[in-house]
């Protein structure tokens, strides 16, 4: 285990062979990936998209060398105490091994059991190699090696810190009789087959990556299924720092904990292609870990379609659902204003490793003049011709439409109901006409004065501005 070769103390240089990973992508192509132990991955993905698909086909073709952590699947304890032999256990694991390679295991696990059994044998067994070595040490009369293994953390200790640096206010302990047993916030101990969906998931999470060899990849299945993210993410993060001779992939929905992990990759899976039952390619892309965007960009883009069209305004504005009726095909993602959008379009194209991402924007008119009008479109940027995207509401041509539509359903004749409401929208506007025109000339001036006020250039050359309107 990773605590026998710290306690043997294993030099700090030793070297762990790389995992090589395949993904067939739609098309006949594929996607190389080298993880490195001390490396992070994150499969992201809707459901559906095939990320279970991908996590078994990793874990096959590195099953030697590769543990499978069904964070989101039954995580009960039978038992609190150690009741499996080590040949019971090594057997265990040998047939949990070639079960988890097997397509089934995707959506069916015979071995829930079996796997919390083995993480308190593990637990258990980490904490006795430790007292062994320093008791065997204070036999042959060493008690500079005794001081020196004590000095090491008990794999009890630092499960415990991790759950405390987690956000989870437990604490586990062995008790006679090789019993793990936990308590919460000082208090009595109880059995941990008591303790929540979340603690136990926790708990299960630390103890396999804890206690698994080096040199291992260790591949995550939803680990925040039964955590909320506060939880999750930093003990993930916490997980990684702990054992840097592993190399990590994790699959999740979470769009936040690639982007707690800005060191990570991110393998972004939207579809998959099957033949009979079998997936047999991926449409995925992979998201490299440096910082080329920012990061409310980017989590604008985890998850995804290769088409992004960025707007004005905010998730319950007429704007969405108008803008995702006429691009269907498209991520629609409303940004509060115009600025807004020009960054979010801007920040994207300007990320050479996202060329697979194709950002647009369209924002409203709002009498920009021509000049803004083409400067913007040379970045990605449209105006609607119309000072604002409702304006399609009033134009005749849906109002035709929706007369013609009525007239259908009613008999009523459509060029009457036209008149009809054009009479009562002039009825409805004419007591506000004063205020309307006001508030058109006040924003019409106030757009004026901020288009000629100077820039750095400006300022920097100390000159007069002279603005008349």
């Amino acid at each position: 285990s990773w605590f026998l070769a710290q306690i043997e103390n294993v030099s700090k240089g030793d070297v762990y062979m790389p995992f090589n990973l395949n993904v067939p992508k739609s098309g006949g192509t594929s996607l190389d990936l080298t993880v490195n132990p001390g490396d992070s991955l994150f499969v992201l993905g809707a459901n559906g998209s095939g990320k279970s698909s991908i996590m078994q086909r990793f874990y096959s073709h590195h099953m030697a060398n590769a543990l499978r952590i069904s964070a989101h699947r039954q995580t009960w304890f039978s038992s609190n105490s150690l009741n499996l032999s080590p040949e019971q256990k090594r057997q265990t694991e040998t047939n949990i091994r070639h079960y988890d390679a097997d397509r089934q295991a995707r959506w069916r696990d015979s071995y829930s059991e079996q796997r919390a059994t083995i993480a308190i044998y593990d637990i258990i067994d980490a904490e006795n190699v430790r007292a062994r070595s320093i008791a065997s040490a204070v036999d042959n009369d060493n008690l500079d090696l005794a001081r020196t293994l004590a000095k090491k953390d008990a794999p009890i200790r630092i499960i415990n810190e991790l759950l405390r640096l987690s956000n989870i206010p437990i604490e586990i302990s062995v008790h006679a009789n090789e019993q793990v047993v936990a308590s919460k916030c000082g208090g009595s101990h109880y059995s941990i087959a008591e303790l929540s969906d979340g603690e136990r998931n926790a708990l299960l999470i630390a103890a396999n990556v804890l206690t698994v060899k080096e040199g291992t990849l260790l591949l995550i299945d939803e680990p925040e299924r039964h955590l909320h993210r506060s939880i999750i993410s930093p003990l993930l993060t916490l997980l990684f720092l702990k054992r840097p001779d592993c190399a990590f992939v994790i699959s999740t929905h979470d769009v936040m904990l690639p982007l707690d992990n800005p060191q990570a990759r991110t393998l972004l899976v939207r579809d998959c292609t099957y033949t009979d039952n079998t997936i047999i390619a991926w449409d995925a892309d992979l998201v490299p870990p440096e910082n080329v965007i920012s990061d409310d960009v980017k989590k604008d883009i985890l998850g995804a379609r290769r088409k992004i069209l960025f707007i004005e305004g905010n998730e319950h504005s007429l704007d969405m659902p108008l803008y995702s009726l006429l691009f269907p095909n498209t991520s629609v993602i409303a940004k509060s204003g115009c600025r807004d959008v020009e960054h979010a379009v801007s920040s994207i194209r300007d990320a050479a490793d996202l060329h697979w991402i194709k950002a647009f924007g369209i924002i409203d008119n709002d009498r920009r003049s021509q000049d803004e009008i083409e400067r913007l479109k040379t970045k990605g940027i449209y105006a609607v011709s119309l000072f604002s995207v409702e304006s399609l509401y009033y134009h005749p041509e849906i109002q035709c439409k929706i007369a013609e539509r009525q007239a259908a359903v009613t008999g009523q004749d459509a060029a009457t109901k036209i008149s009809n409401a054009k009479a009562a929208a002039l009825g409805a506007i004419t007591p506000h006409i004063q205020r309307l025109c006001e508030r058109t000339a006040e924003k019409a001036i106030r757009e004026e004065f901020f288009r000629h006020l100077p820039g750095k250039n400006d300022i920097a050359a100390a000159a007069p501005i002279n603005i008349s309107i």
